[in-house]
């Protein structure tokens, strides 16, 4: 029996493209199930409070993280626009542009993980209403849209829309759930 040369090997062990396709596809509706199946579980303790902040105060606190996660996730669009040379007469992005690319997204990731914390053990998986279902649901596929992009980014091998598209689901996930809670705490418990 012949041995495997060392390209042979490499390509057997390698995972063929259509399958990272379809676990780039899967891994945003997989997390938002599993967060959907954990939240939908837990008993809502109303009394959790967010940084020492109880009541309906936490209401207000978590508008203005989520205002400040919405105002990052904004910046995150521009400077992707940027590095993939989509904004007029701004010629290639520097290096640095790249870079704070990534430390904005990992501050943004890290902003968003009280909110969810908050959300998740106080009211846990809420379907009271359209809004409330319609934030709880872009909750779930916001963190299946942060694994969906990491696993683009680090893939060499996925089609070159993979990773637009990650982004353009994490950014709509992000502006959705501003609009049905950030946006109706701030304009006094009612959507424009």
């Amino acid at each position: 029996m012949k041995s495997p040369g060392p390209g042979e090997d490499r390509a057997a062990r390698r995972p063929a493209r259509p399958a990272l396709v379809v676990l780039g596809i899967l891994l945003p509706f997989a997390a938002a199930v599993g967060v959907y199946e954990w939240a939908s579980h837990v008993t809502p303790d109303y009394n959790t409070g967010l940084f020492g902040v109880h009541g309906l105060d936490t209401y207000e606190l978590k508008a203005r993280l989520g205002t400040a996660l919405l105002g990052l996730a904004l910046v995150q669009l521009g400077l992707a626009l940027w590095m993939y040379g989509r904004i007029p007469r701004t010629g290639p992005a520097p290096q640095p542009v790249r870079t704070t690319h990534r430390i904005i997204g990992v501050a943004a990731f890290l902003l968003s993980l009280p909110i969810a914390y908050h959300c998740i053990t106080a009211y846990g998986f809420e379907q009271t209403d359209t809004r409330v279902m319609v934030h709880a649901i872009c909750g779930c596929v916001l963190y299946g849209a942060f694994v969906a992009k990491v696993v683009v980014v680090r893939s060499r091998r996925l089609p070159g829309w993979a990773l637009p598209l990650a982004g353009s689901v994490l950014i709509c996930a992000i502006a959705l759930m501003w609009y049905t809670a950030a946006l109706w705490v701030l304009n006094g418990d009612a959507l424009p």
